[in-house]
């Protein structure tokens, strides 16, 4: 049998840590648990991470660098408008295809608030930031203020959260799909209004 690499065991670990944190919660987030649903010994759980909050760690850079992919999975060679609605529908995609990693999501973001911990606001940051970020490499074929930016971004981020909270309440994905849709719509209307009307850079 072929041996198992650290790193891969590392994987192996978060992904675990994610199906257990939708299920059980942070709380119930037991290395233990983890270890199990990984079908590894809680030994070698230990050996990979020194702690618990280091393995919750790497969880969170996990979380951070699922919201990085949609940005990098985007064409960057639309229009803003195009680029905005191809990010909202990569983090809507996201969060459907795992509904284990959108409730580990919002529970880690909301545990770390509890804790009063910014790791929860800081993947929330980055998430956010990504996004400016694709927004303005569109934006240079089609120059507006930073403020438009920050309100796009906004957007994406809040059509995308709703989404969230509305798949993972019923999880029909027959109706979320028809949902991204919808959600898509009201961005593209917003975007066509405010386009319209937005201050150009000098």
């Amino acid at each position: 049998m072929a041996r198992i690499s650290a790193a891969e065991r590392r994987r192996d670990f978060i992904n675990a840590a994610v199906d257990v944190i939708a299920i059980y919660g942070i709380d119930g987030a037991t290395t233990r648990r983890i270890a199990e649903h990984a079908q590894a010994n809680l030994a070698m759980l230990h050996y990979c991470y020194d702690s618990k909050e280091d393995l919750f760690a790497d969880v969170y850079k996990f979380v951070a660098g699922r919201f990085s992919d949609v940005v990098k999975d985007s064409d960057p060679h639309t229009t803003l408008a195009d680029t905005a609605g191809q990010l909202l529908r990569g983090v809507m995609q996201c969060y459907l295809e795992s509904a284990n990693f959108t409730a580990a999501t919002l529970e880690l973001i909301s545990w770390a608030r509890r804790q009063h911990e910014d790791r929860g606001i800081a993947v929330y940051d980055e998430a956010i930031e990504t996004v400016r970020d694709a927004l303005r490499g569109a934006a240079s074929e089609q120059p507006v203020d930073r403020e438009t930016i920050d309100q796009i971004a906004y957007i994406i981020g809040t059509l995308s959260d709703g989404f969230a909270l509305s798949w993972l309440t019923y999880g029909d994905r027959s109706a979320a799909m028809a949902q991204m849709d919808v959600v898509a719509s009201v961005l593209e209307s917003w975007l066509a209004a405010r386009l319209g009307s937005a201050p150009v850079t000098v």
